[in-house]
């Protein structure tokens, strides 16, 4: 009976080391030779580590192994490069500020295929215990997820590691929302002509940012009309013009009061439609702490109240028009594309709204209309 022939090996090649393991190299999609990175206790090791790369090229998903070995470091600095043109520029320095400081230091030198869930659980933990925020940590978290999903889109690697991540929690802090008169008093007692900004925070929801970034165009006196097309940061201490959050651009309409005291505002300005409304007395663009500690804090107090933030005027006017208007409303005068975003973050209940509702029930049962008193 003739022997039986060894068959021949078709996709890559197996040999034996001087420990007595073996090794495996294989050609990959592009005929470039690679060995396996590990050793194996046998051929039928070998052979079988073979046969799952031939299946992956074979289905698409071979992984180039040296994509892998490119560091957190070097990845981060060509993903923000790449993803700077779509971002503002205050998300593009808070990026920078985040990589820089807590990503970098901590993982820079790791390989991304490296990279476990496990790792990154250590990492947020090790933040946490350097006392870093909720908020920090959060945002951090963020982008290195965006890294990394880009590392999995551009088959670096093959999934993210920055998945079953117990994240702390954010700290539930409520607006502190005013009555319209309360607002009211905050406008009389601020200095001409912040008095005009505090207005539009409260009676239009403009964002601070919006607000200090108004000029002469983007105001209709005769049809009581505001064009917020346009925000005001700062980033890394540089002040930037950019267009508003999520590029919401939209045109408000405003009482005829509040646009006739601003028409005569504008008579104040120097010429050119692009004047700004606000500015420093030297004529710079308004700085946000700096405005606040100079003219918005000392109307707070002066009104009477404490622990109000410019950003609670946005939030109490989100607040009254979701009341009486509905939340869509809302939705449109805050600059926001979902409606979700207005009731989650903004829009509160009315504090005697419950009682107007249980009074209303009560008349219902006995089979009555209720008149709503405003």
């Amino acid at each position: 009976m003739a022997a039986k022939r060894k068959s021949r090996r078709t996709f890559g090649r197996i040999w034996k080391l001087p420990s007595g393991r073996f090794q495996a190299r294989y050609p990959g999609p592009d005929g470039v030779l690679r060995a396996a990175d590990q050793t194996f206790a046998t051929t039928t090791d070998a052979d079988r580590w073979l046969a799952r790369k031939r299946i992956e090229m074979e289905e698409g998903r071979w992984l180039d192994p040296a994509e892998g070995k490119t560091t957190v470091r070097d990845w981060s600095a060509r993903w923000l490069t790449a993803v700077s043109p779509q971002l503002k520029h205050k998300t593009q320095a808070s990026y920078r500020s985040l990589i820089n400081s807590l990503i970098v230091p901590a993982l820079g030198d790791r390989e991304l295929s490296s990279l476990r869930p496990i790792t990154i659980v250590e990492w947020v933990g090790a933040m946490r215990t350097r006392g870093l925020s909720a908020s920090r940590v959060r945002q951090a978290y963020r982008v290195l997820s965006q890294i990394m999903r880009a590392a999995v889109s551009n088959e670096m690697i093959g999934q993210t590691p920055c998945r079953g991540v117990k994240l702390p929690r954010m700290p539930q802090t409520e607006p502190h929302i005013l009555t319209p008169l309360e607002a009211s008093r905050i406008v009389r007692s601020a200095t001409k002509p912040h008095d005009l900004l505090i207005s539009l925070l409260a009676y239009a929801g403009l964002r601070v940012g919006e607000a200090f970034a108004l000029r002469r165009a983007d105001i209709d006196v005769s049809g009581g009309l505001v064009l917020v097309n346009e925000n005001l940061a700062e980033a890394n201490g540089t002040l930037v013009f950019d267009t508003p959050k999520s590029h919401q651009k939209r045109v408000l309409r405003i009482g005829p009061s509040l646009a006739a005291r601003i028409g005569r505002h504008l008579g104040t300005l120097p010429n050119g439609e692009d004047a700004l409304l606000f500015v420093t007395p030297g004529g710079k663009p308004l700085r946000y702490n700096q405005w606040r500690k100079a003219y918005f804090d000392p109307a707070v107090a002066a009104a009477g109240l404490t622990d109000v933030t410019p950003h609670d005027l946005r939030a109490s006017h989100g607040t009254w028009v979701a009341d009486q208007y509905g939340v869509m409303t809302a939705a449109h005068r805050l600059g926001h594309s979902n409606a979700s975003v207005t009731t989650r973050h903004y829009a509160r209940p009315v504090a005697v709204r419950d009682e107007q509702v249980a009074e209303a029930a009560d008349s219902w049962l006995g089979g009555h209309d209720h008149e709503r008193v405003e």
